[in-house]
């Protein structure tokens, strides 16, 4: 029997070592964010952002003050995270509008689009440091987004924007994990992106399309799915679901009201995707030069 303790003490310190490693990164992350006079961040809702919104409140109290940018892109379940999240932890917080969609180059939804949202959102926060005085922008990269293909780093790249959990070295998990010990409500989200990645690569986007993505998802939600897509495709909806919630989508009577919430919010075909969720399913439709 002891044989059999062996590698689950061996576990044991493992997680524990990582939970410290994890620990001693987010004391530099707090260090390095305390060497600045004053911080916006752009503030989504997400796990990755709004861990660091805590981390620059913990660091700065009032000098921190987390933007979230509202367009047809950003859902109105997103909106209302973002509110309840703030409001929980009494942080400093503003919504800003931006305006990616008068850009033509956002609209026609070529493989760089995130990179003109980002240009905006950034061109947007500086505006507002300028005229209120904050010292710097920063924004919620972490160490996994740098094996993705993101267009819109470049645009943080270019804006000099602070990237503090990359520098921290901080990865997802590790997000995840100093979030719970936190006590942020976020530690567990599902991972979320703006509606308009939802449309493939050279499918101009608009309000409209957006609209009706959105409202084919509240039908989801609504149903006690927790981890999804729609993914737009013409007439046809398809409807990526997280491998431990595929086969209760599958199951028949569900799948009627899955196609029937999906139809009501304008789309024709309904089709679940065998493959589940996954992250960017739309990049692997562009080529390596893309």
């Amino acid at each position: 029997m002891a044989e059999h303790l062996v590698p689950i003490a061996a576990a044991a310190v493992r997680v524990r070592t990582d939970e410290a490693a994890a620990l001693e990164k987010q004391h530099r992350l707090l260090a390095s964010l305390r060497a600045i006079d004053s911080l916006l961040i752009a503030f989504s809702g997400g796990a990755d952002s709004a861990y660091l919104a805590w981390a620059a409140h913990s660091a700065l109290g009032e000098r921190a003050l987390s933007i979230t940018a509202l367009s047809a892109s950003f859902s109105h379940h997103d909106r209302q995270q973002a509110t309840d999240f703030v409001r929980t932890l009494g942080l400093r917080h503003e919504f800003i509008e931006t305006r990616e969609f008068e850009n033509p180059a956002y609209r026609a939804n070529n493989a760089d689009r995130c990179y003109h949202c980002k240009d905006e959102l950034f061109d947007r926060m500086e505006l507002l440091a300028q005229d209120r005085g904050f010292g710097a922008i920063a924004y919620g990269i972490n160490s996994d987004d740098t094996r993705d293909f993101r267009p819109g780093h470049r645009a943080a790249h270019e804006h000099r924007i602070l990237a503090p959990l990359l520098d921290a070295a901080l990865s997802k998990a590790e997000i995840r994990m100093l979030s719970r010990r936190a006590g942020l409500p976020t530690w567990d989200r599902p991972a979320s992106a703006c509606l308009s990645s939802r449309i493939p690569y050279g499918v101009p986007v608009t309000p409209e399309l957006l609209s009706q993505v959105e409202r084919a998802e509240t039908a989801l939600r609504e149903l006690g799915f927790r981890q999804f897509r729609v993914r737009a495709h013409g007439e046809l909806a398809r409807i990526e679901l997280a491998p431990d919630e595929l086969s209760r989508g599958l199951q028949s009577e569900v799948a009627e009201k899955i196609a029937r919430g999906v139809k009501g919010a304008g789309f024709t075909f309904v089709t679940i995707d065998l493959e589940g969720y996954r992250q960017g399913s739309l990049n692997s439709l562009l080529k390596p030069k893309e």
